[in-house]
């Protein structure tokens, strides 16, 4: 029996993002992965007022659920907490890649918020080899092109897309992050060994 590759979608953060928003996302990813990938897309807990804490909690939770291989995906500030929970994890499961769409930066730069300060060398706390992508719209006046170029510095393994004419939702498209996503399975042009 084939299994299903695992994807876990990571909501932003605020009043309706998970049914009014974040939902067009997931919708979009799932039309251009197709049926191989089966995306776990859960409810947040207090998205109009996340805590990192809680939230956190429920991340840790979750990884106990993937099989090795999974796949994260972080929106806006879904990506931000994804990101600083696996800086602080001591021990990661088997991720195949982390990609954070939207995320904005926090610390110098970008937005203040001490519960969710980056450790100066970000990239050399996340899980080894895994591969990181970050998109980012241009337009975005959320998290403004700016905190992509933070993230830039702070992981500089990762690879960074800057998508022209994009804003905030990257305008429901998640084309882009698809085909990256199917560029690392074997046997696929691109992909990684």
């Amino acid at each position: 029996m084939h299994l299903k590759r695992q994807l876990l979608f990571v909501q932003g953060g605020g009043a309706g993002t998970h049914d009014e928003w974040d939902n067009k996302l997931v919708d979009s990813l799932q039309r251009e992965l197709g049926p191989e990938y089966e995306i776990h897309y859960p409810r947040m807990p207090d998205e109009d007022e996340p805590s990192y804490v809680q939230w956190k909690a429920t991340l840790e939770r979750l990884f106990g659920t993937l099989t090795d291989g999974a796949i994260l995906v972080g929106h806006s500030l879904g990506g931000t907490i994804l990101l600083k929970v696996l800086a602080e994890l001591s021990s990661v499961p088997e991720f195949g890649a982390i990609f954070l769409i939207a995320a904005p930066f926090v610390g110098d730069g970008g937005w203040p918020a001490a519960d969710l300060q980056f450790p100066p060398d970000l990239g050399a706390h996340l899980p080894k080899g895994v591969p990181v992508h970050f998109f980012h719209g241009v337009d975005d006046e959320i998290a403004p092109l700016s905190h992509v170029e933070l993230y830039a510095s702070a992981v500089p393994q990762a690879h960074v897309h800057r998508l022209q004419g994009r804003d905030h939702q990257l305008n429901d498209d998640l084309k882009e992050v698809a085909a990256a996503i199917l560029s690392l399975e074997p046997g696929r042009v691109g992909s990684r060994k």
